[in-house]
């Protein structure tokens, strides 16, 4: 949902005596957040952010993820539901059978909308065990309404894979790293564009990665200037970044 066009919309309509205020106040009288009891959703943040309300799943029960997207849905909004499992789907797809669903990514998602910012965000992985992150940041950037191009598999263990790709990185207007491991992925592509650089380090790795912990150092040190790190495992926060910087 276009929030500004929305409140706009509904005040003209008054202003022009197309509605009454009565029901535009019944239009407008959710419009800071709505008490559900259980959560309060806040249909405003749209008008700060640019975006609607996004749902993080784990520890909701399904029920409750099914009363917030019908009233996500009921104001129009894109749905994205985040760290989301098959089971969840299956249970919303039989009410909501438009959802979608990435399986590696654990998002469901539903587009409103089209293309907003026509510059290309790119998204590279070190290895394929990094795509889960990668894809829930991919899902988020589309969702609102991004031009995302992926590449996966060009870690410093086979950097030759990866120099082939100049070109390609070069046309990006910002990138995302996903690595794993030491997490080395990152300063290499700070060191090769003068790009913004969202360095994700990943839980992929042996024991002393201490499941993202050791890439999360490395990253967080990088001596590449130019290259900003989220937290591990955090794609949705490095697509939404990634949005905002894009727009």
């Amino acid at each position: 949902m276009d929030s500004s066009a929305y409140l706009k919309g509904v005040l003209g309509k008054v202003y022009h005596r197309k509605m009454s205020a009565d029901k535009a106040f019944n239009e407008l009288k959710n419009l800071p957040y709505e008490n559900m009891g259980f959560a309060r959703v806040d249909h405003h943040r749209a008008f700060r952010k640019g975006f609607g309300e996004v749902v993080y799943c784990e520890n909701k029960t399904p029920e409750h993820v099914k009363k917030i997207t019908t009233v996500l849905l009921k104001h129009k909004n894109p749905i994205l539901l985040t760290r989301a499992n098959k089971a969840l789907y299956d249970f919303l797809k039989k009410t909501f059978p438009a959802l979608k669903y990435n399986e590696p990514g654990r998002v469901i998602y539903l587009k409103k909308g089209g293309l907003k910012n026509k510059k290309t965000v790119l998204i590279l992985t070190a290895g394929t065990n990094d795509i889960p992150v990668a894809e829930e940041a991919r899902i988020t950037l589309e969702v609102m309404g991004n031009r995302v191009k992926t590449i996966y598999d060009v870690g410093v263990a086979g950097i030759h894979r990866l120099l082939d790709k100049l070109p390609e990185i070069s046309k990006a207007n910002v990138i995302i790293v996903a690595a794993g491991m030491e997490g080395a992925l990152g300063s290499v592509i700070g060191g090769l564009t003068d790009k913004p650089v969202i360095a994700v380090p990943t839980s992929v790795g042996y024991g002393s990665s201490f499941k993202g912990i050791a890439p999360l150092l490395t990253m967080m040190n990088s001596c590449s200037p130019g290259v900003v790190v989220v937290n591990i495992d955090n794609g949705f926060g490095a697509g939404y970044f990634a949005s905002l910087i894009n727009k």
